[in-house]
């Protein structure tokens, strides 16, 4: 009969409870989610519980076959998929960062773009630098600049200290 599966869930419908409780990772929580839906008979085959998961019928066979072959630690035991290289590496970011905390800063991002690939020899897509610059390194390329001519300069200098961030 096609869609029927045969798994022998090991577990009981309790210990898959408490595992769903406390998971390491999201798709830690899918996973067993799949079994406690097959112990449970919510779903009859693995198309329904796919279709419950939200998750395509060939992905669900792949978990199925993983707890066939190995129980829930094989099940479980899947390799997180790691983000490319960064193209700006940490020495630079060190440097950027020494940069930055001067006081006369950049003025703006493709400012610090160009001092990348001058100084540093680095060539960095002005959407690395934004990133690297305002969410990793806490960052802003300004300098302080005066609202007019006659802007005090003690003023000034308090706007500066704020704007620097450490």
């Amino acid at each position: 009969m096609t869609g029927v599966y045969k798994l022998e869930i090991q577990e009981s419908q309790d210990e898959l409870k408490e595992l769903l409780r406390n998971p390491k990772t999201a798709s830690d929580k899918e996973r067993v989610q799949l079994l406690y839906l097959l112990k449970s008979k919510q779903a009859k085959t693995l198309q329904q519980a796919a279709a419950i998961l939200g998750r395509h019928r060939v992905t669900i066979q792949t978990w199925a076959r993983a707890y066939r072959q190995g129980g829930l630690t094989q099940l479980l035991s899947h390799k997180p998929h790691p983000g490319g290289q960064s193209t700006l590496p940490n020495w630079a970011a060190a440097r950027l960062k020494q940069r930055l905390e001067q006081p006369e800063g950049f003025e703006s991002y493709e400012a610090i773009r160009q001092w990348l690939a001058t100084e540093l020899g680095i060539e960095a897509p002005y959407k690395t630098v934004h990133k690297w610059v305002y969410y990793r390194l806490k960052a802003s390329p300004k300098g302080v600049r005066p609202y007019s001519d006659q802007q005090a300069a003690a003023q000034l200098e308090t706007d500066q200290k704020t704007l620097q961030r450490t």
